[in-house]
């Protein structure tokens, strides 16, 4: 809702909520809210998957539009998941080795998905307005190393002074096969 300062003193309320039926499982959304001296600054809703038998009719969440790369390409280091996890405190096994992710069924460690939203986020960044909803979908793991493809649209608001209403469309996609690993947009809020 607005800019926090790094020596604000947060309140912090999680809460899960909204348990329903999803084709590949079962969903439900952990909602956060944040606050400041009693104002809200901050708030957010995650949806987690609970894979297992689903319902196939069941709703899988809002369609978001595929954004074809735009020539960019980020190459990704195999220590990147160590690297986040020393600063973000998420030291998840399937992110730091190939050996703890592979305990876990992947191939080798994977992407933070947080990084690779605050990563799309930070190649916006000067186009987007303080205020922002952000909304993503994670389709298919990043490994790592590997490489990924960003691609970037702006669409409504206009250009000159209506810019800062515009909505962003952005993915992550993989370099040789196209296929979606994020998908997401932000709007001003």
């Amino acid at each position: 809702h607005r800019p926090i300062s790094a020596g604000e003193k947060l309140q912090v309320t999680c809460r899960p909520q909204a348990l329903r039926p999803h084709p590949k499982g079962r969903a439900f959304d952990i909602a956060t809210e944040v606050h400041s001296a009693g104002e809200l600054v901050w708030e957010e809703t995650t949806t987690l998957l609970r894979r297992g038998h689903g319902e196939p009719d069941a709703d899988s969440g809002p369609p978001f539009e595929e954004v074809p790369p735009s020539g960019v390409c980020w190459r990704l280091p195999a220590d990147l998941g160590r690297r986040y996890a020393a600063v973000s405190g998420d030291h998840n096994p399937i992110h730091l080795y190939r050996l703890t992710a592979k305990a876990f069924g992947f191939p080798r460690q994977i992407v933070h998905g947080m990084w690779s939203k605050a990563r799309c986020l930070s190649a916006l960044e000067g186009r987007l307005p303080e205020a922002v909803t952000v909304e993503v979908a994670f389709k298919k793991p990043v490994l790592l190393p590997g490489a990924v493809a960003f691609g970037a649209r702006r669409t409504g608001g206009g250009g000159g002074r209506h810019a800062a209403h515009a909505r962003w469309e952005f993915s992550l996609t993989s370099p040789k096969s196209g296929a979606p690993h994020l998908l997401g947009r932000a709007t001003p809020a």
